[in-house]
């Protein structure tokens, strides 16, 4: 058995990326992409994979954090009772733009959108967005728990996490200003936007895991590619599970518009990264 302790590092490396910028507005697809590119994580078929499946490893440190709240509203909903069902619903019609959507431009933005230079104007252009929706929404709240938001607010947080199918938008950015935009407070708007991110992360990975099945199948992996695959998921996880609590701590009390600031310094070092041909188009 040889193994490629390099190629693993690298794996690690942006395994640790994912778990950092997961549940912060910074697009942790747009991180792992540029990433990668800087340290040469090659892109093909596995690594593709990977950079989807592992986020479900971080996603995961969501269902550890919320489980109380997450099984009481399962039992709830399954009981029929209200606030249960207004929280179920409210997450089916939320996940359902994307579901659609990513099903049916999955191949064209692996094509064209998973490459450095959407990822830089991504994160610049989703950067002014996140200052604008906060300086004109944020403060407005009148929703103020999960189980209280509308179908139509769902429906609209749903489509504005579409955006993130564009890596450098980020998921976690777009749903917070959906939520802000249909007057959720900046607690639920995140909260909602974690819970979203469960079942949308699933039926990503489990789709770009059958995609790559068949195209390419597991059973060409090498031992590297498990080892790397299998590290890389519980690192996100563990780094994740560290991050999330200090988030939602950080974003009931400060402005989001720090990292729109960050989100505009990274872009704009990475332009100069690519107009330099350190990284590749």
């Amino acid at each position: 058995m040889i193994l490629d302790i390099y190629f693993i590092f690298k794996a690690i490396v942006v395994a640790i990326v994912e778990g950092l910028t997961e549940f912060v507005p910074v697009s942790s697809t747009g991180h792992m992409i540029l990433t990668g590119d800087l340290i040469g994580f090659p892109e093909n078929e596995f690594t593709r994979m990977f950079n989807v499946v592992i986020q479900l490893g971080a996603i995961l440190a969501i269902v550890v954090l919320y489980w109380d709240k997450l099984f009481t509203m399962a039992k709830s909903f399954f009981k029929g009772e209200k606030k249960g069902l207004n929280f179920g619903i409210a997450l089916i019609i939320g996940v359902l733009p994307a579901a659609v959507l990513g099903f049916l431009f999955e191949d064209f933005i692996d094509a064209y959108l998973f490459k450095p230079l959407p990822v830089i104007i991504g994160l610049f252009v989703g950067a002014i967005l996140l200052i604008f929706v906060e300086n004109r929404y944020r403060g407005k709240a009148h929703i103020h728990e999960v189980e209280d938001i509308s179908k139509r607010s769902a429906l609209k947080i749903g489509f504005f996490q579409c955006l993130a199918m564009w890596p450098g938008m980020s998921r976690s950015s777009s749903t917070i200003m959906g939520g802000w935009i249909s007057g959720l407070d900046s607690r639920i708007a995140s909260e909602y936007s974690f819970f979203l991110a469960i079942p949308v992360m699933i039926g990503a990975s489990l789709l770009k895991m059958v995609k790559f099945q068949s195209d390419v199948g597991f059973d060409s992996l090498g031992t590297t590619e498990w080892v790397s695959f299998a590290l890389g998921f519980v690192v996100a996880f563990i780094v994740a599970l560290l991050c999330v609590k200090a988030f939602i701590s950080y974003i009931q009390r400060k402005p989001m518009k720090i990292f729109a600031y960050y989100r505009i310094a990274i872009s704009a070092i990475f332009a100069v990264l690519l107009l330099t041909q350190t990284i590749s188009l």
